[in-house]
């Protein structure tokens, strides 16, 4: 039996014990590491699924937008045989719109240029929009149909007021359905004034300007009595335009009354009994009864996938510009 002060065997045993800890420090380390290693490698290959992903999702993005940038809106039958050319005029009339002025126009120069082409359909369905981009379209309108010697129908399906019916006006023939809505020929020139509220609340505008009347517009200053009367000038020559516009185009088929050129408009029923419309028709009873050719083919210029992402890219491009030009400059 071992004597209890005897401390031979304590040398021994703190070595067993210092070797069993580096062994276990060892296998320890060991395993981190090829955790460590392994997470690395997992990390890298889920990585590399990431960037092939994403430049598949490029290559197939950018596969897209040739195909969009090389694709044309080419008419779904053979435009060599007689047809009826249709071009729609939908929303708001404006130059930033899909029935801007050079979409429409360009679409008619295709419709009527086309050998195969009987005549044309101005498909309107519109509330308005802008007196320019319209005008535009008329003078078109006009010029085409004498280049060309095809007549140009306007058949409405909802709706062909104030800039809308500015279009229609030097069609041919203008056709309705009986609910329609159709007429107000008018100008507006709408906005707010704020003045007296900030009054209320003690609010001051600082405006500062070169020019009495640049500050024309501002809803937080107070109109002038000058000023009102130059804005009613401007609006009543563009209404005498549509005015003038609508007479050349109707000629003797107006009705007029005192209410015509209010700005009032009417159901395509009362257009037809004023003279505003012809008849009552739709794209295809005009393409099989009056053109002749019931084959109808769209010729409307849509802007495509392509072209939406180039304007996207041009316009982020170009208020970065503006941003760092005005940041070099201190301009805000």
């Amino acid at each position: 039996m071992q004597d209890p002060l005897d401390n031979t065997s304590a040398p021994a045993s703190n070595e067993s014990v210092k070797a069993a800890a580096a062994a276990l420090d060892e296998g320890w380390a060991r395993d981190t590491l090829a955790q460590l290693a392994f997470a690395n490698l997992n990390e890298q290959k889920t990585a590399r699924r990431w960037k092939v992903g994403l430049r598949m999702a490029w290559l197939l993005l950018l596969a897209l937008v040739f195909w969009q940038a090389f694709s044309f809106n080419s008419p779904t039958s053979n435009p060599s045989l007689p047809h009826t050319a249709m071009v729609s005029i939908v929303g708001e009339i404006g130059s930033e719109t899909q029935a801007s002025a050079e979409n429409v126009m360009t679409s008619m120069r295709l419709a009527l240029e086309d050998s195969g082409s009987q005549a044309l359909v101005l498909l309107i369905n519109s509330p308005g929009g802008s007196p320019v981009q319209a005008g535009l379209i008329n003078d078109e309108i006009v010029r085409l149909r004498a280049l060309h010697n095809k007549p140009i129908y306007a058949v409405v399906e909802e709706s062909c007021a104030s800039a809308a019916y500015y279009i229609a006006a030097a069609a041919d023939q203008i056709y309705v359905d009986k609910a329609s809505i159709v007429g107000s020929i008018g100008v507006l020139m709408d906005g707010f004034g704020f003045t007296g509220l900030m009054d209320k609340l003690g609010v001051e505008r600082r405006l500062m300007t070169a020019g009495a009347n640049k500050g024309f517009l501002d809803p937080f200053s107070p109109q002038t009595e000058a000023q009102r009367k130059h804005a009613q000038a401007m609006l009543d020559q563009i209404h005498t335009q549509f005015i003038d516009v609508v007479k050349k185009g109707r000629g003797d088929r107006l009705k007029e009354t005192p209410e015509m050129f209010s700005g009032l408009f009417w159901s395509g029923q009362q257009a037809v009994d004023l003279g505003l419309a012809d008849s009552l028709g739709s794209l295809d009873g005009v393409a099989r009864e009056v053109v002749k050719a019931p084959d109808v083919i769209d010729y409307t210029q849509r802007e495509n996938v392509a072209e939406r992402l180039v304007k996207r890219f041009g316009a982020a491009v170009g208020e970065g510009s503006v941003r760092a030009v005005r940041a070099s400059t201190g301009l805000r």
